[in-house]
C-alpha cells in the first residue's frame, strides 16, 4: 500500500542537506518541513510537487513505499513507467481510497469521506493526462462485479472525463431510492442502458429527460487484487 509518509528524512541524509537548506529550495518553512520529515503533519499536492522539484525527482519517487507494493499486491509504478510518464507530460494525482461512491465528488467531499472510511490514510498514485481533484479510488468489498472486478480491487473514478457508450462508470439512478453503483453504460437515441458487470441482472433502460440518472464519473484504471 502507498504510505502517506514521504522519504524526506532519507533524502536529506543522502544529500547531506539540512532542513534549512530544503526550506530555502522549496520556499516552505523549516517547522512545516520538520513535521513532514517526521510524519507528524499531512502534506498536500503542492508540497509534494515543491519537494520533488527540490530533490529533482518525480513526485511518486518521494512516496515512502514506492517500489514495494501497490494496493492488493500489484507492483508499484516502475522507474521505466515513471520516466515514460515524465516524457509524456502526464500529471500525477494522489487520490484517496473510499468505501463507497460519493454523491458529489470533489476534493473536499472526498477528503471527508476518506477520513470516515475504513481506508483512512490510504492513497494511490495515478498518472493521467488530466488533473482532476475530484478523482477517487473505490475499494470493492465483495465479488458482485466478478469476473470483471473482484473483492479488494481499487477502481479509479474520474468525474471530469467525458463518457461514451461502452464505458464503465460510477452512476446514480432511480427517483424513489437512488442507487449509486458501477455499471456499463450504453447511449441509444433517447435511451440510456445500464448493464451490471456480472451480467446476471436485467439491464436497466432509462429514458432521457424522464428517468432520473446521473453519471458521477468514468472508471479509468484498476488496481487489481492478485491474491
Amino acid at each position: 500500500m502507498i504510505s502517506t509518509r514521504l522519504r524526506v528524512k532519507e533524502l536529506l541524509k543522502e544529500r547531506r542537506w539540512t532542513t534549512k537548506v530544503l526550506a530555502e529550495k522549496t520556499g516552505m518553512s523549516e517547522s512545516y518541513l520538520t513535521h513532514i520529515k517526521n510524519g507528524t503533519r499531512r502534506w498536500n499536492e503542492d508540497a509534494l510537487k515543491k519537494l520533488a522539484e527540490a530533490f529533482e525527482l518525480l513526485p511518486t519517487q518521494l512516496l515512502e513505499q514506492l517500489g514495494e507494493a501497490a494496493p492488493n499486491g500489484q507492483p508499484n509504478l516502475s522507474q521505466e513507467a515513471l520516466d515514460q510518464a515524465k516524457s509524456l507530460n502526464l500529471k500525477l494525482n494522489i487520490i484517496p481510497v473510499l468505501d463507497s461512491i460519493p454523491e458529489q465528488p470533489s476534493e473536499n467531499n472526498n477528503q471527508l469521506a476518506h477520513a470516515a472510511s475504513s481506508h483512512k490514510g490510504q492513497f494511490v498514485p495515478v498518472l493521467t493526462s488530466v488533473e482532476d481533484k475530484a478523482m477517487f479510488a473505490l475499494c470493492l468489498a465483495d465479488n458482485s462485479m466478478a469476473p470483471e472486478f473482484i473483492n479488494g480491487d481499487y477502481l479509479v473514478v474520474c468525474p471530469s472525463l467525458w463518457t461514451n457508450s461502452g464505458d464503465i462508470v460510477a452512476v446514480e439512478y432511480g427517483s424513489t431510492t437512488p442507487q449509486r453503483t458501477i455499471m456499463r453504460v450504453t447511449f441509444k437515441d433517447d435511451l440510456v442502458i445500464l448493464e451490471s458487470l456480472n451480467h446476471q441482472a436485467t439491464p436497466v433502460t432509462l429514458v432521457r429527460g424522464k428517468d432520473q440518472f446521473r453519471i458521477i464519473g468514468k472508471v479509468i484504471f484498476r488496481y487489481q487484487r492478485l491474491s
